[in-house]
């Protein structure tokens, strides 16, 4: 007996979005689940943007449909959305004071007052902001004013929490300590929330799904482990994180490797995966973190590894780890980032790399 699927919380249906005859938003569908946190992820310009202030109601869409719990809200009012939004600069209301600030959305809903003091300061106290209801913005700290428009955004207890670049506007430290904010309260919450950033972190580190979008097209949509482990082209490849990428053909094919020919003759193992055969032009794409680095000395190729020997031509320290371009005696180089276990190598010191064909990715060439 078949059982019925349960309805997305937010429907994008053929979503179209011009200006002029600029096309922001190619024709696109999309499905986001009820209570997930979907990330709209890719560069400036990209249409995630706009794709959010579709759903916010502060753009049109061209042509498509969106839909909220199954209903069609392109002709919903704003204020009838029952949307929570979050935006980089806060957008709160300097002459207002916090309880205000936050209680705002609920005055326009003829929630009673007492009702209104009572959620006000269960809001403030999700946000470990309690005891502030008096202070005025300007008195706050650029992360306790986030944290304030966080309040502000689910004291009305929306459908569903838009969030536009909330994190941007703050420093690093900061931006990590509100990444683990933002996350946990909307699991808290469990209220379906669409996140708008280009900062690939946030992306993987915060969602449940990322959309990777490039000049207002869907480029991949899945997990943050099937997006950068798997990456559907080029693009999401050097979107996401650090990437090789070496082109060659298909020379062998077998139960659990496919055999790649690269531009330096090598001949490096991919797990087959399905769908390549013998002729076809890939591109191999590896993590630069899938790596691991040995100084030739000490290294011992292991039986069904890829592995190369170069020498170090550029390095830099980060901490935990350290990150080496190699030249493999060509033109050719790659880029390995390393975890510090031991020391770092040198500009100029020969070594060897071996990586994993579980770790080697095939995408076609076309």
């Amino acid at each position: 007996m078949a059982t019925d699927k349960k309805q997305p919380m937010v429907q994008f249906k053929g979503i179209l979005k011009r200006f002029g005859k600029v096309v922001a938003v190619e024709k696109m569908d999309f499905n986001i689940e009820e209570g997930s946190l979907v990330t709209l992820l890719g560069p400036s310009g990209c249409g995630k943007t706009t794709l959010l202030r579709m759903v916010a109601g502060l753009e049109e869409p061209t042509e498509g449909d969106i839909f909220i719990k199954g209903v069609r809200i392109n002709d919903t009012p704003i204020h009838k959305r029952n949307l929570g939004m979050i935006f980089q600069n806060y957008a709160l209301f300097p002459h207002k004071n916090i309880f205000d600030n936050v209680a705002f959305g609920l005055k326009y809903r003829d929630v009673p007052k007492e009702a209104i003091k009572e959620k006000v300061m269960q809001a403030l106290k999700m946000v470990r902001l309690p005891g502030v209801e008096n202070r005025m913005p300007s008195q706050l700290s650029g992360g306790q004013q986030q944290r304030i428009a966080m309040a502000r955004a689910i004291v009305i207890e929306p459908d569903v929490l838009l969030m536009d670049e909330p994190l941007s506007a703050l420093d690093e430290n900061l931006r990590e300590e509100m990444r683990r904010e933002v996350d946990n309260l909307q699991q808290m919450l469990g209220v379906t929330t669409i996140f708008v950033t280009h900062d690939q972190r946030e992306a993987l580190s915060m969602s449940d799904k990322i959309l990777v979008m490039k000049d207002g097209r869907k480029q991949q949509e899945g997990s943050p482990k099937a997006v950068y482990n798997e990456p559907a082209n080029h693009f999401v490849a050097d979107f996401l994180g650090h990437s090789n990428f070496m082109q060659g053909e298909v020379v062998d094919v077998d139960d659990h490797h496919v055999n790649v020919k690269i531009e330096t003759g090598d001949v490096l193992f991919a797990e087959n995966k399905g769908g390549f055969s013998k002729g076809n032009q890939v591109e191999m794409i590896v993590r630069a973190q899938r790596f691991d680095a040995f100084p030739k000395d000490e290294f011992e190729p292991v039986e069904g590894m890829n592995h190369f020997q170069g020498r170090i031509k550029d390095r830099s320290y980060m901490g935990g780890e350290a990150s080496y371009f190699i030249e493999l005696g060509t033109d050719r180089e790659i880029h390995v980032i390393s975890m510090m276990r031991t020391r770092i190598y040198n500009i100029g010191e020969e070594g060897s790399v071996q990586v994993s064909p579980h770790h080697c990715h095939l995408i076609p060439i076309k």
